[in-house]
């Protein structure tokens, strides 16, 4: 793992006062859904309001109404964060990991890229089938199986939503360089 030497965000958070119409629109929709001002990609996402609204909104479910337990949605988007070196998405659902039940062993694990040590068997078949798919893109179908054994098929839905939607997050932030939450610290960066 090599050290991070922080790069200006490329889209930094625009003032409210300089919306226009459509972002006004789209900004108070997010409001009257997350009751939470902007932080993250949502300062990206403004830039195409319509986007946002689509995105916060489908985020809004896979966050806090799918199938899965709070416990295993942030395991994996943590995991999603630490494939995409997502310093903001890691730094921001780090805090919510541990809220939600997730250890400082299990969170240290994640950031060095290993399997954490002694998962239970729910964690443990939601790590093999996020990691399957981050690195193969694919999922054999001994570890799907074992999931919609567990989940059921909407919880296999829900759990690839999950791992595309992050993605989706992560992906955009990285473009846009944002920078982890204050307080939080850059993920090393793995070799090339």
């Amino acid at each position: 793992m090599t050290n991070h030497i922080p790069a200006p965000s490329r889209l930094p958070p625009l003032s409210p006062d300089a919306y226009d119409q459509a972002q006004k629109d789209a900004a108070a929709d997010f409001q009257a859904t997350r009751k939470v001002g902007f932080s993250g990609p949502w300062h990206v996402f403004i830039r195409s309001p319509e986007l946002l609204t689509h995105a916060q909104r489908m985020g809004e479910y896979l966050r806090y109404r799918c199938k899965l337990s709070g416990r295993i949605s942030e395991f994996v988007i943590l995991l999603v964060a630490r494939e995409w070196t997502q310093d903001f998405e890691f730094g921001a659902h780090r805090k919510h990991g541990l809220a939600a039940g997730l250890t400082e062993a299990i969170v240290a694990a994640i950031v060095e890229g290993r399997r954490p040590q002694g998962l239970d068997e729910e964690l443990s078949v939601i790590w093999d089938f996020v990691t399957e798919l981050q690195r193969t893109r694919r999922v054999s179908d001994t570890t799907y199986a074992q999931v919609l054994a567990r989940f059921g098929e909407q919880g296999v839905i829900d759990l690839a939503g999950i791992i595309g939607y992050y993605s989706l997050l992560a992906l955009t932030m990285n473009v846009a360089r944002v920078t982890p939450p204050q307080g939080e610290s850059y993920l090393p960066r793995f070799p090339e």
